[in-house]
């Protein structure tokens, strides 16, 4: 049976644990299960491709947020 997840009564000490055990649990085997799909792979090739064509550019991570945020609201 799983435990009681109760966050609001842990202290950071005890969530930092958690987050800890949980984090190693899922790099146990991550490579295999959590393997992006093919599709995934395709569009980010599409993507660089396009910048090495110079049709595309990236952006500061936090440019992007920020647009991603505007896109969304």
């Amino acid at each position: 049976m799983p435990a009681t997840f109760e966050p609001g009564r842990m202290t950071i000490a005890e969530k930092l644990r958690a987050m800890e055990a949980l984090w190693e649990d899922l790099c146990r085997d991550a490579e295999a299960s959590l393997a992006p799909p093919a599709w995934h792979r395709r569009i980010l090739e599409a993507r660089a491709h396009a910048v090495r064509r110079g049709k595309d550019k990236p952006v500061e991570w936090e440019t992007a947020k920020k647009r991603i945020r505007k896109a969304v609201s």
